[in-house]
This record gives C-alpha cells, structure tokens and sequence, in this order.
C-alpha cells in the first residue's frame, strides 16, 4: 500500500521539553566511541571556546527517537515498519548543543517521493531551546520498500 500523501508538509506538535545533562552528553560519546574531552570535561570545553560541555554532532539522535515516532505512527500514513529502511541522516547544526540546554523538537513529514517501486519519506524537526533559539535542523529519510504506486 502507498504512502498517504496528504501527509505531505504536515507538522506536529513539539515534543515534551528535553534537558540535555551532561552525564547524558558523557555516556553518548562513550556508546559511539568519541574520545574528545569537549564531551566530557567542563575546563576542556571552556578552553575549546564553549560555555561548558557540548554534545557530539549525532546527540541530537536522542530526540529523534523520542519525539519522531510518533508521527509515523498514525494508520492513516500507511507506513508499514515491516518494510522500512533507514535512508539516511542529517543534521544542520546552528551552534553546538551543550549540557543544560532544555531543547523542544517540532517534527513535520517534509516530503513523500516515490523513485522506482520505493518510496522515500523526509522528516525533517527543528530544534529549539526553551527560549526559542535555533540550535539545529534534523533531516531523515526512510525507505519503504515496495510501495511506489505502480502503472499498469
């Protein structure tokens, strides 16, 4: 079955305000690996040029799988997770996240494409501060495979 795209360009509310601690910031970059004492020491960080510890790019990952699914769970989608496939992720960052940042991600379906018998489904949030400011764009794409609408 097809993605319903009258899905298209709809946004959702923003998720439940999330406070980014540092001692999430430090067992996220141990799970992926990343030495860098940015993550880790607050004096490292402030000689580095930041008002405390910062995050590693993907943190923002964290929220994505809070706040994300629930937009592509409504029925009415038609999104069968038996037939997905994570395409690809990105983030556009505006300034690093840091450890006190209390951040609000508002999800919206930014695009429905369908290329060859798959269809390919953008998210794209934006990611706030409580107060407001910009700290990042995040873009997924999944794939649902077998789904294209099909001539013929």
């Amino acid at each position: 079955m097809p993605l319903n795209k009258a899905f298209e360009g709809r946004e959702f509310p923003a998720g439940a305000p999330f406070t980014v601690t540092a001692e999430s910031i430090k067992k996220f970059a141990d799970a992926v690996g990343d030495p860098n004492p940015v993550y880790r020491d607050a004096s490292a960080a402030k000689a580095a040029g930041h008002p405390d510890i910062i995050a590693p790019p993907t943190y923002l990952t964290k929220l994505n799988f809070e706040y994300g699914a629930g937009m592509l769970a409504d029925p009415d989608l038609g999104l069968n997770y038996m037939m997905v496939v994570h395409g690809e992720q990105e983030y556009q960052s505006i300034r690093p996240v840091r450890a006190g940042d209390v951040l609000v991600m508002k999800p919206r379906i930014a695009s429905i494409a369908a290329k060859g018998r798959n269809e390919y489904l953008v998210t794209e949030a934006n990611i706030d501060t409580q107060d407001g400011e910009n700290v990042a764009v995040a873009r997924s794409t999944i794939v649902s495979r077998g789904t294209a609408p099909q001539e013929g």
